[in-house]
């Protein structure tokens, strides 16, 4: 079962994908595009490249839990990911992703210009990392 999960953005989009046994993180690449519909576009490409199975997309919580002030634009977003791949992404906590990117990538020595390049696609398998972890745990 491949998994996909999506780190939206404004400009950038992560995308990060399992291996086909949804075990562990596979590949990660970012969309970089503001427009809507052409971040839509790749993603079903990328859905019907890799024959992912399930989507996962990050969703914004304030750090008490409570929806954050995008949350709303993120379930449009995600209604209209369903209706392109035909695969209805799972709202996934994204908090501490982004900075946790940032962090892993500033310890590996990655400079301002490259972290702005790649921290979507990282934020992104960090959110695939922890919902391919509570499938573990929810099967054993």
């Amino acid at each position: 079962m491949t998994v996909m999960a999506i780190d939206y953005g404004d400009a950038h989009t992560g995308v990060a994908i399992s291996d086909p046994t949804g075990f562990l993180a596979g590949s990660a690449t970012t969309i970089h595009s503001r427009k809507a519909e052409v971040v839509l576009e790749e993603l079903t490409r990328l859905v019907r490249t890799h024959n992912v199975d399930e989507l996962v997309m990050g969703f914004p919580r304030n750090m008490d839990g409570t929806e954050g002030p995008r949350a709303q634009l993120y379930r449009d977003f995600a209604d209209r990911v369903a209706q392109a791949t035909g695969l209805t992404p799972v709202l996934w906590d994204e908090r501490r992703t982004t900075v946790d990117a940032h962090r892993i990538l500033f310890d590996s020595g990655k400079n301002a210009k490259k972290r702005k390049q790649t921290v979507d696609a990282v934020a992104a398998s960090l959110i695939l990392e922890g919902y391919l972890d509570f499938k573990r745990r929810q099967r054993g």
